[in-house]
């Protein structure tokens, strides 16, 4: 073999997936940028945790210190949004899913932004020390999905769809992190976020869910994110249970998107001129919503609802009657305050809050599942993606017993809040945002 032969093989042979330099840079490249997504989700939870304590911890004692706070506080988060972080408002879902179908590549740098990320970050954390009732999970999958796009971009990878691969695969794993249910991760990103699966972006989404995953379990261990529990249900009740909490739930959760997707597009008559013309005294107005339905909630209303959904999960507790509809409500005012903040915690937290007042209507039916059946049945409506509701209830409360109970609530209430919500939430929502940017 001659010395042009040699250099001819040694050149094939480099070219090869697993010796060449230039592919396993990129995947050492992408390898740790799934472990920033997971560290990057891991500090903004802590964070967000330490914002609501803050907040309680001031309110506390003190009924009249939310009337201040909140207004304050949400009239910052607006005026920032608007005059420093311009494009942070809303969850970060739809975002990720308009910059999965933009074809000019300068704006998807501008939604996908490392500013627009840590914007997103501080508003959020800035929302719920001021009461606002949100969530981190929706902001992390924008984060995730700004993190991963800039590593694309320091790669310079040629091709599109590689790029929205990496999109793809950091908002897939924000959600794993976010929630320790790495499952869940893999079946957002398919059914949600990019509505197909295709065979050459699967392995970038698993691999990015799989360190993530991993990359979670070492710096804070093994947990379940709203604790375990072992309730079932017999198959005499479970039939009466799944219809009662899928009809509820898709109900509660079509009203809920529906009014989000008409609030997205502006409210008609003389309140959608108001906010129209004042949209800062309307941040302030809706700060001050969120201080009444704390009252009459009791205070149970602040916050992501976590810790109100971990008590029924954990310990069958009950909250008042009330509390699914006034969780709703401030939910709704935080969302169109025009403030970043996502929606999935407080909607889990609805849902079993819905399930504690559905149990005493099904004889013979545990609080236990029946809460994890109106997580379920809300979520579903809400996101109108079964699929994903059924694993990441399951996933986040370590429960298998449920699962065909849980899979016919989802796919149940789907169909339920199709009839009045006829377009998935963040799809609708992704629509407007593209059609705003102009980036068809």
């Amino acid at each position: 073999m001659d010395f042009g032969q040699s250099e001819r093989l040694l050149r094939r042979i480099g070219r090869l997936p697993l010796v060449s330099p230039r592919l396993w840079w990129r995947r050492v490249v992408f390898w740790v940028g799934a472990v920033l997504v997971a560290a990057v989700a891991v500090g903004f939870a802590q964070a967000a945790n330490w914002a609501s304590g803050l907040f309680q911890h001031f309110a506390a004692g003190h009924a009249w210190l939310p009337y201040i706070i909140a207004p304050a506080g949400l009239t910052i988060s607006f005026l920032l949004t608007r005059h420093v972080f311009p494009g942070a408002q809303g969850s970060g879902i739809p975002q990720t899913i308009a910059a999965l179908h933009m074809h000019d590549q300068d704006m998807v740098d501008r939604v996908l932004s490392p500013r627009i990320a840590v914007g997103k970050v501080l508003l959020t954390l800035l929302g719920l020390a001021s009461g606002a009732s949100i969530g981190r999970e929706g902001p992390t999958v924008q984060v995730g999905a700004s993190i991963m796009h800039a590593l694309g971009n320091l790669l310079r990878l040629p091709r599109l769809e590689l790029r929205r691969a990496l999109v793809l695969a950091g908002g897939a794993a924000g959600v794993a992190a976010a929630f320790n249910t790495p499952l869940a991760g893999i079946v957002f990103a398919i059914e949600e976020l990019s509505h197909s699966f295709e065979a050459r972006t699967s392995g970038t989404v698993f691999t990015a869910v799989v360190v993530a995953g991993a990359t979670t379990l070492g710096l804070v261990g093994n947990y379940t994110y709203f604790g375990q529990t072992s309730a079932e249900l017999s198959n005499s009740v479970a039939w009466l249970a799944v219809i009662v909490c899928s009809v509820t739930g898709g109900l509660a959760g079509g009203v809920f998107s529906q009014t989000l997707i008409i609030a997205s597009r502006g409210l008609p008559g003389r309140a959608g001129k108001f906010i129209v013309r004042y949209p800062v005294a309307f941040a302030a107005f809706c700060g001050l919503l969120l201080a009444v339905i704390g009252t009459l909630s009791g205070g149970q209303t602040y916050g992501t609802g976590y810790e109100q959904a971990k008590a029924m999960v954990e310990d069958h507790s009950t909250l008042p009657a009330v509390y699914a509809v006034l969780k709703l409500a401030a939910t709704v005012v935080s969302y169109v305050s025009g403030i970043p903040g996502g929606i999935f915690a407080p909607s889990l937290s609805i849902g079993a809050g819905l399930g504690s007042i559905l149990a005493p209507l099904v004889h013979g039916a545990p609080a236990g599942a029946m809460i994890l059946l109106g997580m379920t049945a809300y979520f579903s409506g809400v996101v109108q993606a079964p699929i994903t509701s059924t694993v990441i209830v399951m996933e986040m409360t370590a429960n298998q017993r449920l699962m065909i109970p849980l899979m016919a609530t989802a796919f149940l209430s789907f169909a339920v809040s199709r009839l009045i919500c006829r377009r998935p939430l963040y799809g609708a929502l992704a629509r407007r945002f593209l059609q705003v940017q102009g980036g068809h």
